[in-house]
């Protein structure tokens, strides 16, 4: 009786998984110094692999905690989703920094931090990509994304309608692919390269991050879809696929920005 649970809160029990998450972002972060000086990329792929499996095993340790009924009450699930919340509050500061140094050199192109570009924006010889073609294309694929996972979110939650949640996750997870080929297809064709300009540094260091983000909010809604399948989420407990849904939803708002922004004014 001595130690029953009698609180709402989730008491953890000592872990592993933070000190090797440490030491794998450590042999990452050396190995890609070393990478950059010449050295190959083995130690880099080292931390890589490191770090990819203590994120597997540690979520696996969360869905099962999730799934055993008992330590996440309704307050942890609100400290839960309170905790995602302030990842995107991050998340958002972090692409605010790269619409700043775009809007930077776009109203103010000249200075000592701009040594490529002469009074103009775009600079001189850039050919930018036309918004109105792929661009917009990409746009209406992603959003079209973002309504799935509405819909399945619905389904869920209002209705319970198990089957209609796994068709909105595979359309959103396809459409995700299908936003991250065209991406690869524009970078492809671009008329200008990532150095010796700084339009081409905001611009793919922009998309690019937020091309990084599709692939993991993609990742993020294919593990919902697996543990649909598996059984897990209820209308009543769903914390893993509503952080999903809200991540995809963050990506798709970034992404519109960056239309407006890069694609349309700033081209």
């Amino acid at each position: 009786m001595a130690h029953e649970k009698n609180h709402d809160y989730h008491i953890l029990n000592p872990s592993i998984w933070p000190l090797l998450g440490g030491l794998g972002g450590f042999i990452m972060l050396g190995g890609s110094v070393l990478w950059m000086h010449g050295s190959g990329p083995y130690a880099f792929l080292i931390g890589l692999a490191l770090v990819l499996y203590v994120m597997y095993a540690w979520w696996a340790e969360v869905v099962a905690e999730g799934e055993g009924g008992v330590d996440h009450t309704p307050v942890v699930q609100i400290g839960l989703k309170y905790g995602f919340i302030m990842f995107i509050m991050s998340e958002v500061m972090f692409f605010a920094a790269w619409f700043w140094s775009f809007f930077k050199h776009a109203m103010y192109p000249m200075g000592p931090q701009s040594p490529a570009v002469d009074g103009v924006w775009p600079p001189v010889g850039i050919e930018t990509f036309d918004p109105w073609h792929l661009p917009l294309i990409n746009t209406l694929i992603l959003l079209c994304s973002g309504m799935a996972a509405t819909w399945a979110h619905h389904a869920l939650v209002h209705e319970n309608n198990r089957q209609d949640m796994k068709w909105g996750l595979i359309l959103a997870v396809l459409l995700g692919v299908l936003f991250t080929g065209f991406q690869i297809y524009e970078y492809s064709h671009a008329a200008f390269g990532f150095s010796g300009n700084i339009y081409g540094a905001n611009f793919f260091m922009a998309t690019g991050f937020h091309g990084f983000h599709v692939l993991i909010g993609t990742i993020f809604l294919l593990v919902c879809l697996i543990r649909l399948q598996k059984g897990h989420f209820t209308p009543e407990k769903h914390v893993g696929f509503e952080a999903a849904a809200w991540y995809w939803h963050f990506v798709d708002v970034v992404w519109l920005f960056l239309f407006a922004a890069v694609y349309v004014w700033g081209g």
